[in-house]
């Protein structure tokens, strides 16, 4: 059964530091490439970053673009999003995404799997 996990989600205050992972079963996690997305209460769900399969090459979306980082660990078939410098306007439920290729996409569309979400709350 294909499935990905996140973890590590939580409350932290504005500056904080969070390392959300996303732990993926089923498939062959090389050869896909892994992305970040998230969603706030009553907003349309975002993206945040992506990593190619090698882990050589990432992608990161403006709002976060210098205090994010993600990364993969293929030994493990996880991939991490280490967030720093926290603001309130992170708080959202963070979702881990996997899709074919070695192109990166912002749009949902191109993602096939999906995981169930895990909360962030950044308090000020």
């Amino acid at each position: 059964q294909t499935q990905l996990v996140e973890s590590g989600g939580g409350l932290v205050q504005a500056g904080g530091s969070l390392r959300l992972s996303c732990a993926a079963s089923g498939f062959t996690f090389t050869y896909h490439n892994m992305a970040w997305f998230r969603q706030a209460p009553g907003k349309e769900r975002d993206f945040v970053a992506a990593i190619s399969w090698s882990g050589g090459n990432t992608y990161y979306a403006d709002s976060v673009k210098g205090r994010v980082t993600i990364s993969r660990d293929k030994s493990k078939s996880t991939v991490y999003l280490q967030m720093n410098s926290l603001k309130p306007e992170d708080t959202a439920v963070y979702y881990c995404a996997a899709k074919r290729g070695s192109t990166f996409s912002v749009a949902e569309s191109n993602y096939y799997y999906w995981g169930q979400g895990t909360q962030v709350t950044v308090s000020s």
